[in-house]
């Protein structure tokens, strides 16, 4: 079995951007987000806001990767970084089909 980032080339992509820029484009687009969801409430305090921005995150993250690796767990577990039994854990919590 390779490792991790021998099935995620693109890995070394977003390092390399990251360290071209400082920060990378995930980074930033991410902190967009959280910016324009702020500047959205009009000056009232979020609540949640870590466990919020996390699932919003995670959701589409795990999605996009099972896809990408054709809805093979071990793969998807791999390039995620995590082990089958976390990946197929948040599946469930997040109602994904695999």
């Amino acid at each position: 079995m390779t490792g991790p980032h021998e099935e995620c080339p693109r890995r070394n992509r977003l390092v390399s951007v990251a360290k071209k820029k400082n920060t990378s484009l995930l980074q930033q687009s991410v902190e967009q987000a959280i910016r324009k969801y702020l500047d959205d409430l009009d000056g009232e305090l979020p609540c949640n806001l870590f466990d919020t921005v996390i699932s919003e995150i995670e959701q589409p993250m795990l999605k996009t990767v099972l896809r990408h690796c054709d809805n093979n767990q071990s793969r998807t577990a791999s390039c995620l970084g995590i082990n089958r039994g976390t990946l197929r854990k948040k599946l469930k919590q997040y109602h994904i089909e695999h």
